[in-house]
């Protein structure tokens, strides 16, 4: 007869818990695969056939009841740390989403909007027409595959019974957030700049001949430019999108490498 014993039962159930927490909460916050329309039970169905796969190659567990005040506060740590890792990898998103923003308002696109999915709100139509660019291109340059390996590398570095509560890494990832404002405005500057020069072009024409009637064209005139200026842009879109992935990697294993316990 094939028995059980507890001992047993909360090895296995230690050996796969703790990594599917971790593996489920960036996948719940990481940008694409944790979108709003993808359904919780893919997400849940995905995090659970990632984890069949990496559990058996994490050795073994701490020696910890899993219900138990210890085994509750190792669940926590590990839903903290995959929470860490997909948000930051949605920060890369946001700096499209932000030049998005900066370009809509100056091209006067600001009132025309979609609802988002992701989320949950209304977005200026650029800003979800070049994050739905992003995404094609995360997925085209296999940034998903990438992320993942990046969020199972850190069973390495950051292992299960790391306590992140008090780590460094959360002030790296708010500094990682200046990067959203700087690399947005880099992305929509030639935009914006000529815009302002259009805009600026525009006042003067009104000054010196009131009679052609600037407000009638103007708002036409501004949409054709920041459109003809979106269409230069695009040759070189997609390797920036590719240079702000990689930087979204290479910063994930910088706050794995600040959550890793001292010593």
């Amino acid at each position: 007869m094939f028995t059980v014993t507890y001992a047993q039962l909360n090895a296995w159930l230690t050996a796969f818990l703790w990594p599917f927490t971790r593996i489920l909460a960036l996948v719940a916050v990481a940008p694409v695969v944790g979108n709003r329309s993808v359904p919780t039970r893919v997400k849940i169905g995905l995090a659970g056939f990632i984890t069949l796969i990496v559990a058996p190659t994490l050795g073994a567990m701490p020696q910890v009841t899993v219900f138990s005040a210890e085994g509750v506060w190792i669940l926590v740590n590990q839903f903290l740390i995959g929470v860490a890792l997909g948000f930051t990898m949605q920060l890369v998103f946001a700096v499209v989403t932000t030049a998005g923003d900066l370009m809509g308002l100056g091209m006067g696109l600001g009132f025309a909007s979609f609802f988002d999915p992701q989320a949950n709100t209304t977005t200026p139509a650029l800003s979800s027409w070049l994050n739905m660019m992003a995404m094609l291109a995360f997925l085209a340059f296999d940034g998903h595959l990438q992320m993942i390996a990046a969020l199972v590398a850190t069973f390495q570095s950051v292992p299960v019974t790391a306590n992140v509560l008090g780590a460094s890494a959360w002030r790296s990832i708010a500094s990682y957030g200046a990067v959203v404002l700087s690399s947005g405005l880099l992305l929509a500057l030639p935009v914006v700049v000529a815009l302002l020069i259009t805009n600026l072009s525009l006042g003067i024409l009104n000054r010196a001949a009131p009679q052609i009637g600037i407000f009638q064209i103007g708002f036409a005139l501004t949409m054709l430019v920041g459109l003809f200026l979106i269409q230069i842009m695009m040759p070189n879109l997609i390797p920036y999108f590719g240079r702000l992935f990689d930087s979204g990697i290479d910063q994930m294993g910088r706050v794995a490498g600040a959550l890793r316990p001292p010593g």
